[in-house]
């Protein structure tokens, strides 16, 4: 198996592919974002180094010293300005290459990954790893989505197809046939958040979320977990949707079962 190198950010699927290599024998190494992924989260026994997101042309050197091949992106990782950057000279060359167009996210990692294999990497999906973590098609929980839930996902589907096609987001909420909010640059959890006071009176509220259409799959596949079920349970919504093959269940047992015991039901929908 080939050396997989995994740039990390924050949350849990850093750990899980860490994990998955061990189990394998497959060999790796570890980038660590500093300021993303949580230093006290990763055991100092690890074959890792810690990087800031500008020092393009330091991680560059780290991969190729560490016999890396294939490189995987995964984990949380808030958008900087490309001032606040501070990049140094690889990164500087990679900006310029990426300010060219007026970016969207998945537009800003395609150019991202097309600059990783112009030093000689492979670029990977984690879902190529770990493919078990994309939802499937059905009913994750106890509680079902209703026939007025399964009217707002539909609407929510064909609104999240649209923002997809535009580069802007990857999820919407939909209460009562209307849209209350879309997803920007804050994330799932702040759209969540923010929709909180946007909802009608009345019960009901999905938070949908799909991959944008012809998005790399290698980059950024949508992911819910733990936090995105508390988070709706929070804002006083009922449910999630998800597509199915084309979005990710972070720790999936414990994402299901604390849905269970919060009453909030989560499916896997065709789009």
């Amino acid at each position: 198996m080939k050396k997989l190198g995994i740039i990390a950010g924050s949350g849990a699927l850093p750990h899980a592919l860490i994990e998955a290599c061990e189990r394998m024998n497959r060999p790796f190494f570890v980038l660590g974002l500093k300021g993303h992924a949580n230093p006290k989260e990763y055991d100092k026994a690890l074959p890792m180094e810690w990087i800031r997101l500008g020092a393009v042309g330091k991680a560059f050197r780290l991969l190729k010293k560490n016999g890396v091949e294939e490189v995987v992106m995964i984990g949380a990782v808030k958008r900087p300005s490309f001032v606040g950057l501070f990049p140094d000279l690889r990164g500087m060359k990679a900006i310029a290459h990426l300010r060219k167009k007026a970016l969207g996210d998945d537009g800003l990692l395609r150019g991202v990954a097309k600059e990783i294999e112009s030093e000689g990497f492979t670029v990977v999906g984690i879902d190529s790893i770990l493919p078990h973590l994309l939802a499937t098609e059905g009913v994750y929980t106890r509680e079902v989505p209703l026939p007025k839930d399964q009217t707002d996902i539909k609407r929510g589907v064909e609104v999240a197809k649209l923002l997809g096609k535009a580069d802007v987001g990857q999820s919407v909420i939909v209460q009562q046939g209307l849209v209350l909010a879309v997803e920007g640059i804050e994330g799932t959890d702040q759209l969540i958040r923010r929709s909180a006071d946007l909802k009608r009176k009345g019960n009901g509220g999905v938070l949908v979320k799909i991959a944008k259409p012809g998005q790399d799959r290698r980059m950024d596949l949508p992911t819910i977990g733990p936090a995105t079920v508390q988070a709706v349970k929070n804002a006083g919504f009922v449910g999630i949707a998800v597509q199915a093959g084309a979005v990710l269940i972070s720790q999936s047992e414990q994402t299901v079962k604390l849905a269970n015991q919060l009453g909030i039901f989560i499916v896997g929908v065709k789009a």
